[in-house]
């Protein structure tokens, strides 16, 4: 980063040059999800001093997406709480592999599985994999997503449409589906969903109606799931400096995203994936059908 912008200091963090961008420099890349390594600069997915308690001590938990980003930080969290993990991605091998390195050496098991998560066959084949290679599952992150900017519905084509929706909502039904016959009582599911499944975005009409179709499935799931004693929540994060951004947004957009939040700035995967890691554990012991939103301090 150059000084024509501007950073606030992470305080107290170990390394005090830790520091957030204000805003960024213009950058675009050319293909969703994107690559979190092409990043400048690249999001930050752990808070150097955080201290584990083992509130995730030998769990086994799969994540969508858990390559980079949002996913990444939760994975790497959830590695230092104890679980072990497994990785869902598309193509993201340079991403995926640093994830799995950085895992690992939180002294957890990962394993990769790459692949298109709108093919359903999928699902069953990540749930395969995992039961033989750690003989449980505790909990399940639907987190992957894409998001195709349009300045009007009359450009959002029905093939854009499909994948849309084929993303971001149908994958979550279909991993929900392969994984909830191995799932016991206290297990956990947690969705990412959106702020705009709230408050909308008038060039994300087809993203924000699969976020608001997240909102209600993880309301609709919880109810159904209750008496199983397994809880479903979501987390609906709002502006956070992830690969999809510079995948999705102009490089003008990109320079300025986040400062229209009311704490001016975006925000870094590492700082959400507490709320995650609050949903996976036994402090959300009595919370399920809920949303947690990370936003910035926008009111919805």
């Amino acid at each position: 980063m150059n000084d024509n912008y501007p950073m606030v200091p992470y305080v107290g963090f170990k390394d005090e040059n830790v520091r957030t961008p204000i805003t960024f420099v213009a950058q675009h890349q050319n293909v969703q999800p994107g690559m979190e390594y092409e990043m400048k600069p690249t999001p930050i997915y752990e808070n150097q001093n955080y201290v584990p308690s083992g509130k995730l001590k030998d769990k086994v938990v799969i994540i969508s997406g858990g390559d980079s980003g949002i996913g990444r930080a939760v994975s790497v969290l959830f590695a230092k709480e104890g679980a072990d993990i497994v990785i869902s991605y598309l193509n993201e091998h340079e991403d995926a592999n640093y994830t799995k390195k950085v895992i690992e050496e939180c002294g957890r098991k990962c394993l990769l599985i790459s692949g298109d998560l709108r093919d359903e066959n999928l699902s069953s084949y990540i749930v395969d994999c995992t039961l033989k290679t750690f003989g449980k599952i505790d909990i399940l992150i639907n987190n992957c997503g894409v998001q195709f900017p349009q300045n009007s519905i009359l450009d959002i084509s029905s093939q854009q449409l499909k994948d849309t929706f084929e993303t971001n909502i149908f994958t979550f039904f279909y991993l929900t589906k392969a994984v909830l016959p191995h799932l016991k009582a206290n297990s956990s599911i947690i969705n990412t969903t959106s702020i705009t499944a709230f408050d909308g975005k008038k060039n994300l009409i087809d993203y924000s109606s699969t976020k608001g179709a997240i909102t209600v499935f993880t309301k609709s799931l919880a109810l159904s799931l209750a008496d199983q004693k397994i809880r479903v929540n979501a987390v609906a994060p709002g502006p956070i400096w992830t690969p999809l951004i510079p995948s999705s947004f102009n490089p003008q957009e990109v320079e300025v995203f986040g400062t229209e939040t009311p704490l001016k700035r975006a925000g870094q995967p590492f700082e959400l994936a507490p709320a995650y890691l609050y949903l996976a554990s036994d402090d959300s012991r009595y919370v399920t059908g809920q949303i947690i939103h990370v936003n910035g301090g926008t009111i919805v």
